[in-house]
């Protein structure tokens, strides 16, 4: 009997948090500009849940349309990155647990 109240301690150690919300990792946007980001973001990977690259078109061309030329956003799994940018125009957050989104502007 002591073995079986054992083993659920063991599997709780080996469970992956995942979430459900946007998680933001890094920003450095204004709150207004943050908001619109995120809200997109969201929008954009839900709506284009099997394909990364229409979601990151949506983000870049509605970035785009309300705060200016000049946005790049990339969304996917497993990636690392090291970009120049427009101060105060840099968002970096999680969706969906493992889905990272990266949003900035370049002048």
């Amino acid at each position: 009997m002591g073995d079986a109240q054992n083993e659920p301690k063991k599997e709780e150690g080996e469970k992956k948090v995942l979430h459900t919300y946007a998680l933001v990792r890094y920003c450095d946007m204004v709150d207004e500009m943050r908001t619109e980001a995120m809200d997109l973001s969201a929008n954009a990977c839900e709506k284009h849940s099997t394909n990364n690259e229409s979601a990151a078109r949506m983000i870049k061309e509605n970035m785009d349309k309300k705060f200016g030329p000049s946005w790049h956003a990339v969304v996917g799994e497993g990636y690392g990155f090291e970009i120049s940018y427009e101060v105060k125009h840099l968002m970096y957050m999680y969706f969906g647990g493992n889905l990272a989104i990266c949003v900035w502007k370049c002048s």
